[in-house]
């Protein structure tokens, strides 16, 4: 494929990448919002109308590789075309939804659409921008990913408010539409490819994976942080259904993954921190509105004002986050990113609620910049130096690292808040309770992040090593 060389063709292409990611990362979280509200319209219970979210999330997580890998194989700009399209129609379905099981329904194929732009769009930064601009594109999609994904139950509560739970699905109908005009426009077009290659597709690790995600993820949501009988066994089919992968990706002419992949130490440690670092940003998101109004006695005007802190702070630091790692370098960004997070993790593990609200929000503000760039620098270090023809499945690889962290975050995170305000019911939790929740909840945070940050030194020092004994050769 041809790179993308007028400036303005570059403008325009990453204006679509953007809103293929900014769509589907705000669609992962605006749906909250709307759960009471969708349980008094539909007559229905809260466990019921969370597969809401639920439905969503799994088709994201257990498709995302596999549409990345077959992107690489028949096209990345039509098969984005494609994901548009079933994105911004089946957001139209959500919004003219009869029923709940139609809404769930039309949510699972929102998720397919989903997965494919989630995944493709990373792995056209390499075909639509010059290399020495990699960093600053990946910042600039890493702001759109963080704005949606942090944006989402402000935005959902007011859409609702406004103009009805309807408003949260629809509002993806003119975006879609605009995107697909623009990604038809400007993306590059796909080289021709010849149908054998079509044979190559592997289903039989395509059903696998997908089988073994579905069950990990059910495992980390269904419950409510109750983990049973139920979460345990799906969370042991999860680790078979893994160990089955590993045995059938081994034997297959044409895997999903090639399994050498992860012998490349720098692809394994990047994704390792994806994760954990995706984890700990669920920490905020789960303990922030209950700090904000439990313990700090704030409104619901206020909290909300607040929790928009981080994707205002996300939105200005994007773009100079990828300039930095553009001048700087991949791996020495990536470690910055790291200790700031650590810090501003470890500042809300030892801030006393005396200090109100300035003192929540400022490390916020730190972890939230400090992620931005984290997320360039590792995004560039993965994306930059692959072979075209992997870069779907990588790019998928990376979104799903991201997104399982997310949903462990949401369970693990939240059960170690709930255990640590040592409450069954944290609406009802003192405001000294919840602090302390608050505090030990972002202790552990800190701790993810510094192992974290042992995994980039690890990776550090081995590629020092390699660069040394390939000069002694």
């Amino acid at each position: 494929m041809k790179l993308i060389t007028q400036s303005g063709s570059v403008r325009w292409a990453l204006a679509s990448l953007s809103l293929s990611m900014l769509m589907p990362s705000l669609d992962t979280s605006i749906a909250n919002a709307g759960l009471p509200t969708l349980a008094e319209a539909f007559d229905a219970s809260f466990q019921q109308v969370q597969w809401i979210v639920l439905a969503y999330l799994l088709a994201i997580t257990t498709l995302i590789v596999s549409v990345g890998r077959l992107g690489d194989i028949v096209g990345r700009r039509r098969l984005l075309l494609t994901g548009i399209g079933i994105f911004t129609l089946s957001s139209l379905a959500c919004g003219v939804a009869p029923s709940l099981g139609w809404l769930v329904g039309a949510r699972a194929v929102q998720g397919l659409g989903a997965a494919i732009m989630l995944a493709l769009t990373v792995a056209f930064v390499g075909e639509t921008v010059p290399k020495a601009q990699t960093g600053s594109a990946m910042g600039l999609l890493g702001t759109m990913s963080a704005i949606g994904t942090t944006l989402g139950p402000s935005l959902g509560g007011m859409l609702i408010a406004g103009l009805g739970w309807q408003a949260i699905f629809l509002l993806n109908v003119p975006l879609g539409i605009l995107n697909i005009w623009l990604a038809y426009r400007y993306l590059p077009a796909d080289a021709r490819r010849a149908k054998a290659r079509w044979v190559g597709f592997d289903k039989a690790g395509t059903l696998l994976l997908g089988l073994t995600l579905g069950a990990y993820a059910l495992a980390m949501t269904i419950g409510h942080g109750d983990f049973g009988l139920l979460n345990i066994a799906l969370l042991l089919t999860a680790v078979f259904g893994a160990g089955f992968f590993i045995v059938v990706e081994a034997r297959v002419a044409s895997p999903l993954i090639k399994l050498a992949l992860f012998r490349e130490p720098g692809l394994s440690a990047s994704l390792a921190m994806s994760m954990l670092v995706s984890t700990v940003m669920m920490a905020t998101l789960v303990v922030g509105p209950f700090y904000l109004s439990g313990a700090l006695g704030l409104g619901t005007a206020l909290v909300g004002l607040a929790l928009s802190v981080g994707p205002l702070v996300a939105a200005l630091t994007g773009m100079p986050a990828g300039r930095l790692v553009d001048r700087f370098g991949t791996r020495r960004m990536t470690l910055v990113g790291l200790v700031a997070m650590a810090l501003g993790t470890g500042a809300l593990s030892m801030m006393p609620a005396g200090l109100g609200i300035l003192g929540y929000l400022a490390p916020i503000a730190v972890i939230t910049a400090s992620y931005a760039l984290f997320q360039a620098a590792n995004n560039t270090a993965i994306m930059t130096d692959i072979r075209p023809d992997q870069r779907g499945v990588i790019a998928g690889m990376l979104s799903l690292s991201r997104n399982l962290g997310l949903i462990t975050g949401a369970s693990v995170m939240g059960a170690v808040f709930a255990f640590a305000s040592a409450t069954a019911n944290i609406t009802t939790a003192s405001p000294a309770a919840i602090a302390n929740g608050m505090r030990i909840t972002f202790a552990v945070a800190m701790v993810l992040i510094v192992l974290a940050l042992v995994v980039a030194l690890a990776r550090r020092v081995s590629h020092c090593c390699t660069a040394c004994s390939n000069e002694l050769q």
